[in-house]
């Protein structure tokens, strides 16, 4: 036991957050609903290879819904949507979801086994559903027809899906609805099932770019009317759209076209109208087909979620007033309502991911899945917001974790060793909350700064926009920024710092190597984008992302210099920096051979570097020993770069 008040060396303070604590503390809640009165989620289960089970809290407890092995997960545009839905507000009528290993559509029904609604595709996952919605005795949702076990191809439909199970040998019972853009969203019926409602966009469009809200009359037999687009387009984000509870017609959009997603209503033939016009976002980017922030209630009122560089939950009125709910969660994610309540997964600093659900009626949040590993908690380290600013005076956000153990501090005179996360995305963001992986960093003695570079989402189109183009350069210059920021101000050795990042920010990570070679003493990259013409050229990624350079660094080939310029393997042959690469083997979104251009052009003579691979992992690791094992080899390697020794 270390006594209280003991100096020790950063870095090398004993803690109790092992790599093991670090992979199943932080437990991956998701895709919140309802089934009758009991609020449901999924919960992907580490030491389960990762499966998603979707699981129940009941007067008798927390369960699993399904009976054991059946995994509730999605692999609609690679990184999933909503995976699952009850079929009315009764529990005994059931639920339909997705299957995550064949990907098909099952009905299941309390007391009985699943039975698939889908046909089979010719072979596992080439058909995939998700966003699903009811209508009669139909299941609508988004379908995704893969060309390619890669996803390199594919084309989408809205369809519909008997309930019977009829289609599931037959696939001429599936009856398809619209086909309206490359890209679309599941359908949205209006109550009386006499419209549907549904987002599109285009290659090269991101959803973050331009969207078109689309809606069409459902006729007498079923099928859908000519599709017309209500808002969106010309550079506007429609990122969600949903009708009113009531029978008004009304259509609410979160749309930007002021540059910030706000909530605008859409009466029936009337032209939309900003309910909350305020500089905060009211939605995020749709890297997920069918999430939600904005939610009608059977009262009028809109349960919403709103911020800058944070989401709370609020209640918004017709007139326009804003309340939010009382309480420190400063996160609300996976948001779904019953028409009367909200169940959401919320988090704050001082709170890992917890299911909770919210009454409108009197204010009240109740925990119904508290997280696990509170044992834990004296260990967290307490985050702050820190704006810095760059060379032209740009605003630079970033998340700051000191080093934080309840016993230890470090010798007088020592400053830490710091590690700059970079999110992936790079349109996303990362969520100032209690952070089992930032834990294990914080409470050996190592500070996180968490940069959410120019890109990032949560402060408007505006500081999104300011990454068009220059990926590579913007993201990389702003976290140096941040860097220099923290050393200025007496908190950092500038010998003692270290970058790490996944996917897009595995890009900016050994781009930092390249441009910065004085700044980081040792990198940890984890399932990197790196060549850029490799990657958008004919099979070099899926389908979704496979324009999304179009906007980052410019449209192909009349770009062609910036893709070797601000490529992170232009210059990788100087790289001198340490670092440890990571890899999954099954990744679709980036994949092994964008690791291994990299290991070809660094002269591993002279430097340290060690690659990983894990075999049935993908873009973002499941399995708890994957994790665990890689935060060995980063801290292995973070020790030996920033000169300190871990605790064993």
């Amino acid at each position: 036991m270390t006594a209280a008040g003991s100096r020790i060396p950063y870095g090398s303070w004993p803690s109790p957050v092992g790599p093991e604590d670090a992979a199943r503390g932080d437990a991956l809640l998701e895709w919140v609903g309802f089934l009758g009165a009991d609020v449901c989620w999924t919960e992907a289960l580490p030491e389960d290879d990762g499966r998603s089970a979707l699981m129940r809290r009941s007067a008798e407890g927390i369960a699993e819904v399904l009976p054991p092995g059946w995994d509730v997960r999605t692999r609609v545009i690679e990184y999933g949507g909503r995976p699952w839905l009850a079929l009315s507000d009764r529990a005994e009528d059931g639920i339909v979801f997705t299957h995550g290993p064949d990907q098909r559509v099952y009905r299941w029904l309390p007391g009985h086994d699943p039975v698939p609604l889908s046909p089979c595709g010719d072979w596992p996952g080439q058909l995939r559903y998700a966003d699903f919605a009811v209508r009669g005795d139909e299941v609508w949702c988004l379908r995704e027809a893969v060309g390619d076990e890669q996803a390199v191809r594919a084309v989408r439909h809205l369809v519909a899906l008997p309930l019977d199970g009829s289609a599931a040998a037959d696939p001429r019972a599936v009856r398809e609805l619209a086909a309206t853009h490359h890209f679309m969203t599941g359908p949205r019926i209006e109550p009386g099932g006499d419209r549907v409602a549904w987002l599109g966009w285009e290659h090269p469009d991101m959803p973050w770019d331009t969207t078109d809200l689309m809606t069409a009359g459902v006729r007498a037999d079923g099928t859908l009317g000519p599709a017309v687009p209500l808002m969106g387009g010309d550079g506007e984000s429609v990122t969600q759209t949903e009708w009113a509870a009531d029978s008004s017609g009304t259509l609410y959009a979160v749309s930007d076209p002021d540059g910030w997603w706000n909530v605008h209503a859409i009466p029936r033939d009337g032209v939309p109208r900003n309910l909350c016009p305020r500089p905060e976002e009211f939605g995020e980017a749709l890297w997920r087909i069918g999430l939600r922030w904005c939610l009608p209630l059977r009262d009028g009122r809109l349960a919403v979620v709103h911020g800058v560089g944070e989401r709370r939950l609020g209640i918004l009125a017709a007139d326009g007033t804003l309340s939010d709910f009382e309480g420190p969660a400063t996160e609300w994610h996976f948001a779904a309502t019953d028409g009367r309540r909200v169940a959401a997964v919320a988090s704050s600093p001082a709170q890992r991911r917890t299911v909770v659900l919210a009454d409108p009626a009197d204010g009240t949040v109740e925990i119904v899945r508290a997280p696990a590993g509170g044992e834990l908690d004296a260990y967290a380290t307490r985050p702050y917001r820190r704006t810095y600013r760059g060379p032209e005076g740009e605003e630079v956000h970033a998340h700051v974790h000191p080093p934080h153990h309840p016993a230890i501090t470090g010798p007088e005179g020592e400053r830490p060793p710091w590690l700059v996360f970079v999110h992936g995305g790079p349109t996303s963001r990362s969520h100032l909350v209690l952070n089992q992986e930032i834990g294990f960093f914080t409470s050996r003695g190592i500070g996180v700064l968490d940069v959410q570079y120019g890109g990032s989402t949560g402060y408007g189109r505006a500081y999104r926009e300011r990454l068009r183009h220059t990926w590579g350069l913007t993201d990389v210059s702003d976290c140096a920024t941040a860097v220099r920021g923290l050393v200025a101000e007496g908190l950092a050795d500038p010998g003692r710092i270290a970058i790490r990042g996944g996917s897009a920010g595995g890009w900016t990570a050994v781009a930092s190597l390249v441009a910065e070679p004085g700044l980081y003493r040792a990198a940890g990259v984890y399932y990197p984008v790196l060549d850029p013409v490799g990657w958008r050229a004919e099979g070099g990624t899926h389908d979704f992302e496979s324009r999304y350079l179009d906007g980052l660094i410019g449209p192909w080939p009349q770009a062609a210099d910036r893709y070797e310029k601000q490529s992170p393997l232009s210059g990788a042959e100087t790289i001198s920096t340490p670092f440890v690469l990571l890899q999954g083997l099954d990744d679709t979104v980036c994949p092994p051979v964008q690791a291994e251009r990299l290991l070809r052009l660094v002269d591993r003579t002279r430097v340290d570097c060690r690659y990983l691979t894990f075999e049935g992992e993908g873009h973002g690791f499941r399995r708890a020993d994957t994790i665990a094992d890689s935060l060995r080899a980063e801290l292995r390697l973070y020790g030996q770069a920033l000169g300190f020794s871990p605790a064993p």
